[in-house]
């Protein structure tokens, strides 16, 4: 009996290891003899030690252990040897009801059990049901990661038949061939869709950004736009007039000018990462920079199309002109009372620094809305309209929202926070550099601060001990009026190093004027999206002997 225990244990064992999707597989291949029907067996034993019964029970053991062998044997051969599948095959499996398959290179998976918990939404993915996810992997191309194909690993079920080639309309353009070409010095976050950011010993050496190191935040492939066959359509209210407006139409209503920071919700988002994992773009410090925009003020074209401050909440709803397979473009909203508030100072923005936005950065039209989030500064525009509620956009009600350390992807629920607008005081240290080592004598700290909604950067606290001791750095750049303070505060700091200091574990903290201050640490702010960090900025540097 410990003989036959010996040899079914490792059976059960390895039949306890296998994972849902594996087993599934076991399963269909276990099966195939529709002879075989499991039966019940009832084990009594008495006090008798009679022999038959001894032999019975082996037998009903030596049956088990010959099932689960068998078992055993034929998971390892359909692992080895997966099932094999037409492309009509998987082409049948298109909708909830038959199943949801999709092939990725010759591999078949049934996604059927996660069409609902997809992040993107069930009906982007149902987009490529019955079919290859190679068109749509191209177009967001953050899919082809580590961790999602993984996730996708799960999925498996075989794979297509080598006789069944491909048909040419799998051959699809690149969607990015005609994207525009960048600066050699942006540090590349992911190429498709294009999102990169300046290197920090570039983004604090002017007030305003250059043009072409600018952070650049792309969802999608950028659209090709001829400035003379533009046009904007703002619809007008219940029984107004809409109207469509050229580049020249824009030019004709008063010009506005402004200097405006625009910070993407996941700047430092690498540094939550490091805390605990999240899920975004890897971004560093960078995803935050400043220009001069000049353009018509939204409240003057929202007046033209006869829109007016109303009681009942509404939000002005802005579309680009960047689409996905479906045509659904970028879209996100502003509530109206900002939109339609002079000192607000909204745009619609066609110049960057004195020149015709660049390709990366909206051109010809973009919003631009000081204070608030970038995703909020939608680029490319095509259709501004007023609703009674925000827009329903992805990046709107399912993206670039705050919760609570305890929310986990099984239990976040969008539609319970608020959709981010205004940022949180932040600052960051750009000099010296993280793990850079510097001359004994004196160090130059220098960074950035800035605070969303106007409020103005009145303070830069810096430490070079960890926050034990602070300094009060001095602050850079045009003065900051109140309420109105839509552009940083560069500063920096000149202190002799403490005697004998062989490490510098550098800190810097801002206060805006309504004295909010940055977090000491992640671990309270942490976030499964990984956006909104403000804590104190850290850089570890070493002291040359």
């Amino acid at each position: 009996m410990l003989l036959l225990s010996r040899a079914v244990a490792p059976g059960l064992r390895q039949a306890c290891r296998l994972k849902s999707t594996p087993a599934r597989l076991c399963i269909r291949a276990c099966c195939t003899d529709d002879s075989f029907q499991p039966q019940r067996s009832s084990f009594t034993f008495s006090g008798g030690n009679s022999s038959p019964r001894r032999w019975r029970v082996a037998g009903t053991l030596l049956g088990l252990g010959a099932v689960l062998a068998c078992h055993d044997r034929q998971c390892r051969a359909s692992q080895e040897s997966p099932r094999r599948y037409t492309r009509e095959e998987v082409k049948s499996h298109s909708s909830l009801e038959t199943g949801v398959w999709v092939t990725l290179g010759c591999e078949v998976f049934d996604i059927t059990e996660f069409v609902d918990i997809h992040p993107g939404g069930a009906s982007k993915l149902m987009l490529a049901a019955g079919g290859p996810l190679e068109p749509f992997w191209a177009l967001y191309a953050v899919h082809n990661q580590p961790h999602v194909r993984e996730i996708l690993a799960e999925y498996k079920i075989g794979e297509l038949s080598p006789d069944d080639k491909a048909p040419s309309v799998l051959k699809t353009s690149d969607p990015y061939a005609d994207d525009p070409t960048r600066h050699s010095a942006l540090k590349v976050n992911t190429q498709r869709p294009f999102n990169a950011e300046p290197p920090p010993e570039l983004l604090t050496e002017n007030y305003i950004t250059p043009n072409p190191i600018f952070f650049t935040r792309n969802h999608l492939p950028v659209p090709n736009v001829d400035p003379d066959t533009y046009r904007l359509n703002v619809a007008g209210p219940p029984g107004g007039q809409s109207l469509c407006l050229s580049l020249d139409d824009l030019y004709q209503f008063p010009k506005h000018e402004v200097t405006v920071t625009l910070q993407c919700a996941g700047n430092r988002r690498s540094e939550m990462t490091q805390f605990k994992e999240v899920r975004g773009l890897e971004w560093s410090l960078g995803a935050i920079s400043t220009a001069r925009w000049a353009g018509a003020r939204l409240c003057d074209v929202l007046a033209q199309a006869g829109h007016q401050l109303c009681e009942t909440e509404a939000h002005v709803c802005f579309e680009g002109l960047d689409s996905d397979p479906t045509g659904t473009p970028y879209g996100a909203s502003i509530p109206l009372a900002r939109a339609m508030d002079p000192e607000a100072e909204v745009l619609l923005a066609y110049e960057m620094n004195g020149q015709p936005l660049p390709r990366d950065h909206g051109f010809p039209v973009r919003v631009v809305v000081p204070g608030v989030v970038g995703a909020r500064h939608v680029k490319w525009l095509g259709r501004v309209s007023v609703e009674p509620e925000e827009s329903f956009s992805h990046w709107q009600r399912r993206d670039y929202k705050g919760f609570s350390p305890s929310v986990d992807w099984d239990t976040v629920d969008f539609d319970s926070a608020p959709s981010i607008q205004e940022l949180p005081v932040q600052s960051a240290i750009t000099q010296p550099k993280e793990g850079e080592t510097i001359e004994a004598g004196e160090v130059t700290v220098r960074g950035y601060a800035w605070s969303g909604g106007g409020r103005a950067v009145v303070r830069v606290d810096v430490s070079l001990d960890g926050g034990l001791t602070w300094q009060v750095a001095e602050l850079e750049g045009e003065e900051q009026r109140a309420r109105k303070a839509w552009a940083w505060r560069l500063w920096h700091l000149q202190a002799p190093l403490p005697a004998g200091k062989k490490e510098l574990n550098i800190v810097c903290k801002a206060v805006d004027d309504s004295y909010n201050v940055q977090p000491d640490t992640v671990a309270p702010i942490w976030n499964l999206r990984g956006v909104l960090n403000n804590a104190w900025h850290r850089v570890h540097v070493h002291v040359a002997p």
